[in-house]
C-alpha cells in the first residue's frame, strides 16, 4: 500500500490530505483566522464553581469561559497550583483524598455509600489548564488540569510517575523494550507515554524527543510563574505541523508540498525530530494544482456532498442535524426476493466501510445513527456490526458502537474535538437557513393572496408594486392564466411586479404606487 501526505498551501488556508493507494483517508484544513486550539495551555482564573453540574468555568480571556468538568481535574492539580504559587490551604477543611474534598449526604441509604467529590476550587483562584476540545457553536472550549506535552515519540506528563505504552503497539517484546527505555530516561516526578510511532526507535531518538519536551516544559513553568491570568502560556503546533508530528511515520512513502516556504518549515522541523526520514519530503513543482494532480479535489467534493456513492450501486445519505448525524443506507436498485438478503448484506458491508471512512474524513463527533438496509438473518446483522467495529479501529478518535437494533439501526458515538469539516468549510445558506428547501409556488400565491385580503380590509390602496426576488416573480407568472392576473381580477387591485435580487426568495415587499410608501408590515 502506497501511503502519501499531500499538502496544498494558499493565502487563505492550508489543506492536508492523506491517501492510501490514491484514496483519500484523512483530511485536515488549517485556517489562519481560526487556528487549532487543542493542546494550548493557559493560565486562567476560576470564574464560577457549580457543584450541581460538577463543573467550573475558567476565565482564559476568550468570549466564552472555558468549561472544566470535575472529572477533568487530575491528581496533579495541587502540584501545578504550587508551581504557580497558588496556596490551596485556605479551602474548607474536611476529610481529604488525593486533592479532593469528600462530602457525604444522608438522604438515603444509597447516598451514604456513594461519595461525591468536589475539587478544591474557589472563585478567583489561578489555575493552569490545557484545551482538550475546540469551541462548538456557542459553547466555550473544554479544558483539563492534567497538562501533557506531546512530542514526536512520547508525551510528557509533568508531576506524574506513570509510564504508558500505546495500545496500538501489539508486539509484547517491543512493548517491554520501550517500557524499559522509558524507565531509564524519565526524570523523577515526571510521567511518560510512548506513542505508536516510537515503535522500532532507538533509546537515543526517544531521549532526544524527551529533552525537547523538557526544555518546552521549563519555558512553560517560567511563563506560568511570571504571567498574570488570563494569559496564553503555551501554543501548540498548527494543524499542518501537528499532522506531520502525529501521522508522519515509516508507513508514509512520500510527502508532497506545493509551497516553498511551508516545505522549508516542515523539512526543518522533521530534521530536528526525525532526520532519517527528511528526504521523503518533496517540493511539488508542477504548475498544475497539487490536489488536481493527485485526484484529491474530486474526492473532497464527494466528501462535502449529502449523497455518497457505494461500489455496487448503493449510496449513503448523510444529514448533519443540530443533535446528531443521521445516515441512511440505500440499495439504489431493486433485487429479486431470493437474492435480496445477500444483496442487502453486500450493500450494508460496503456502507460500513464507507461510513467509517466518511466519519474520519468529515471529523464528525457526537451521536451518529445509521439506518441500514433491513436484514432478516441475525448472523448477517452481526457481520455488519463486526465490520463497522473493524473499520473504526483505524480511527484515532474514541468510538463506541452499539449492536444493530430490531429496526436495523446502529448507534455510534465518536469523540468530538473540534468542528467537523463540513461545518468548518461551509456556512448556513441565507436563503433556506439550512433547511435545503424553498417555498412552493402555490404557497407563495397563498401568502400573497392573504396579504391582499388584509390590504382590502384595512386600506383604500388599489394600485401597488410588489418587489420580490426574480425566482419568486417567475413562480407568480407561471401557468396559462398567471396567478397574478387572477388576483388582480378577484380583488380589483392593480399589481405591478418589480424584480429585486436583494429581496430574499419567498419574501415580498409592498409599496404604494400613489405615494411610494412601503407598507409591507402595516397589516402584520
Amino acid at each position: 500500500m502506497v501511503k502519501e501526505i499531500i499538502i496544498n498551501s494558499s493565502t487563505a488556508q492550508t489543506r492536508v490530505a492523506i491517501t492510501e493507494d490514491g484514496s483519500l483517508v484523512d483530511f485536515f484544513v488549517d485556517y489562519p483566522e481560526n487556528r487549532r486550539m487543542v493542546g494550548d495551555i493557559y493560565l486562567g482564573k476560576v470564574a464560577r464553581v457549580l457543584p450541581g453540574i460538577r463543573a467550573a468555568f475558567i476565565d482564559i480571556g476568550m468570549k466564552h469561559d472555558a468549561f472544566l468538568h470535575f472529572s477533568d481535574i487530575g491528581d496533579r492539580t495541587q502540584q501545578l497550583q504550587e508551581m504557580i504559587g497558588e496556596d490551596s490551604e485556605d479551602v474548607e477543611e474536611e476529610e481529604e483524598n488525593n486533592g479532593f474534598v469528600k462530602t457525604h449526604t444522608a438522604k438515603t441509604a444509597e447516598s451514604k455509600t456513594n461519595q461525591t467529590f468536589i475539587p478544591k476550587l474557589r472563585k478567583g483562584q489561578e489555575i493552569l489548564i490545557q484545551i482538550t476540545k475546540e469551541p462548538v457553536n456557542n459553547k466555550g472550549v473544554r479544558v483539563t488540569t492534567s497538562v501533557s506535552l506531546p512530542g514526536r515519540f512520547c508525551v510528557l506528563l509533568p508531576y506524574d510517575n506513570k509510564i504508558g505504552i500505546s495500545k496500538k503497539i501489539y508486539d509484547f517484546k517491543e512493548r517491554k523494550r520501550l517500557r524499559f527505555i522509558a524507565r531509564q530516561i524519565i526524570p523523577q516526578n515526571y510521567g511518560l507515554i510512548i506513542r505508536t510511532v516510537a515503535q522500532g526507535q532507538t533509546e537515543e531518538s526517544l531521549k532526544d524527543d524527551l529533552n525537547l519536551l523538557m526544555k518546552t516544559w521549563e519555558e512553560i513553568e517560567s511563563s506560568a510563574k511570571s504571567e498574570a491570568p488570563p494569559s496564553l502560556i503555551y501554543q501548540d503546533l498548527t494543524t499542518t505541523v501537528s499532522v506531520m508530528r502525529d501521522l508522519f511515520n515509516s508507513d508514509i512513502s512520500k510527502v508532497f508540498i506545493d509551497s516553498k516556504k511551508l516545505h522549508r518549515q516542515i523539512k526543518n522541523y522533521v530534521k530536528i525530530v526525525q532526520p532519517a526520514v527528511a528526504d521523503k519530503i518533496e517540493l511539488f513543482k508542477s504548475s498544475q494544482n497539487i490536489f488536481d494532480a493527485f485526484n484529491i479535489e474530486e474526492q473532497i467534493n464527494t466528501l462535502m456532498g449529502r449523497k455518497v456513492p457505494l461500489p455496487s450501486g448503493g449510496y449513503l445519505i448523510i444529514e448533519h442535524t443540530e443533535a446528531m448525524v443521521v445516515i441512511d443506507v440505500n440499495s439504489g436498485r431493486y433485487a429479486r426476493s431470493k437474492e435480496q438478503e445477500l444483496n442487502s448484506l453486500k450493500t450494508d458491508l460496503e456502507a460500513s466501510r464507507e461510513i467509517a471512512r466518511q466519519m474520519r474524513l468529515r471529523d464528525v463527533g457526537g451521536i451518529i445513527v445509521v439506518d441500514f438496509i433491513d436484514l432478516e438473518d441475525d448472523k448477517n446483522r452481526k457481520k455488519v456490526y463486526d465490520e463497522l467495529k473493524k473499520e473504526f479501529r483505524k480511527d484515532r478518535a474514541k468510538v463506541s458502537i452499539l449492536p444493530m437494533s430490531e429496526f436495523g439501526l446502529i448507534q455510534i458515538t465518536r469523540q468530538r474535538i473540534r468542528q467537523n469539516i463540513v461545518q468548518a468549510m461551509k456556512e448556513v445558506c441565507p436563503v433556506c437557513l439550512g433547511t435545503g428547501m424553498l417555498t412552493k409556488g402555490s404557497h407563495l400565491v397563498y401568502d400573497l393572496e392573504n396579504w391582499i385580503k388584509k390590504l382590502r380590509r384595512h386600506s383604500k390602496e388599489r394600485n401597488i408594486t410588489i418587489r420580490c426576488h426574480p425566482s419568486t416573480a417567475l413562480k407568480l407568472r407561471e401557468g396559462k392564466v398567471k396567478s397574478l392576473t387572477k388576483l388582480q381580477f378577484k380583488y380589483f387591485t392593480r399589481i405591478r411586479i418589480e424584480e429585486d435580487e436583494s429581496v430574499m426568495p419567498g419574501s415580498f415587499r409592498f409599496f404604494s404606487n400613489k405615494t411610494g410608501r412601503e407598507f409591507s408590515k402595516d397589516f402584520d
